[in-house]
């Protein structure tokens, strides 16, 4: 089965656009993200029409971001994501202006084209949640901030330690368990100064990442609630740089995120039945 791939990512957070209308199993997922036998990435991407997704009740004519992690499983959002598959739309001339409304599984989200190459997304309701959640890892604990992005986040503010020193080889835990019954994506956090973070991530379903666009916004918005900043933030990953700004919302925030996508080849590829 060959189908037309597009390989892009954001800061590092690498993705492969399928081009095709059937949406790719779990397996198929897992070898296009293999880095020794597939295409390699974190996560793939598709652009279905809202219309063919099953439980859609919104505008039927938007363009539906599809998106798997690299293991198969399905996720809500992806921020980094979003803004590869608004290039992606846009150079493959199925949006033919600077912005426009793109149906996700955490709702509609609005993307925008900037002139110095970034591009902008919006995220929804970002909400700090009040229980109580410890982060375990290699006979280390942190106490962390649980936050919804969409998808589940737990930021972990490291006050005496760096960043760059943590070994995320292997998953971190968390207690309760019953705080995440679906997984969650540990960002381990060091404030530079002011309005400037150092950020590592451990995403569910993938491992440690470059980057992770919801996972810089969870950490925004868990460094406003603790330093009454609400910035902009300036979030820097492995991968590069990410801009969150936030504005307050009844509900906790409202969050833009800017950065970087680029779209780095584009090919055929032969996917395997099974």
């Amino acid at each position: 089965m060959t189908t037309t791939f597009w390989k892009g990512h954001g800061t590092g957070n690498d993705f492969v656009i399928v081009d095709r209308h059937d949406p790719l199993t779990p397996k198929q997922v897992r070898w296009l993200c293999h880095r020794r036998f597939g295409l390699g990435a974190d996560g793939t991407l598709q652009a279905l029409r809202a219309r063919d997704v099953a439980d859609w009740n919104g505008d039927p004519d938007l363009w539906f971001m599809d998106y798997r992690n690299a293991d198969g499983s399905t996720a809500e959002m992806c921020g980094n994501g979003l803004r590869v598959f608004a290039r992606y739309l846009s150079q493959t001339g199925r949006m033919t202006t600077t912005e426009a409304d793109v149906a996700t599984r955490a709702g509609v989200r609005h993307v925008w084209l900037r002139d110095d190459d970034d591009v902008s997304v919006t995220m929804g309701a970002v909400r700090i949640e009040p229980d109580e959640v410890t982060i375990e890892h290699r006979d280390m604990r942190w106490p962390a901030c649980k936050v919804d992005v969409g998808n589940p986040h737990a930021v972990v503010v490291t006050d005496h330690t760096t960043v760059s020193g943590i070994n995320l080889a292997e998953a971190p835990t968390w207690r309760p368990r019953s705080a995440f019954p679906a997984g969650v994506n540990v960002e381990f956090v060091e404030q530079i100064d002011q309005h400037t973070v150092a950020m590592r991530v451990h995403e569910r379903g993938s491992g440690e990442t470059m980057s992770c666009g919801t996972g810089t916004v969870a950490v925004a918005a868990a460094m406003a609630a603790r330093t009454g900043h609400r910035g902009p933030w300036t979030v820097q990953v492995p991968g590069g740089r990410i801009v969150v700004t936030l504005s307050p919302a009844d509900d906790g925030y409202r969050a833009i995120l800017t950065g970087p996508a680029v779209i780095l080849a584009t090919g055929h590829v032969d996917l395997p039945d099974q």
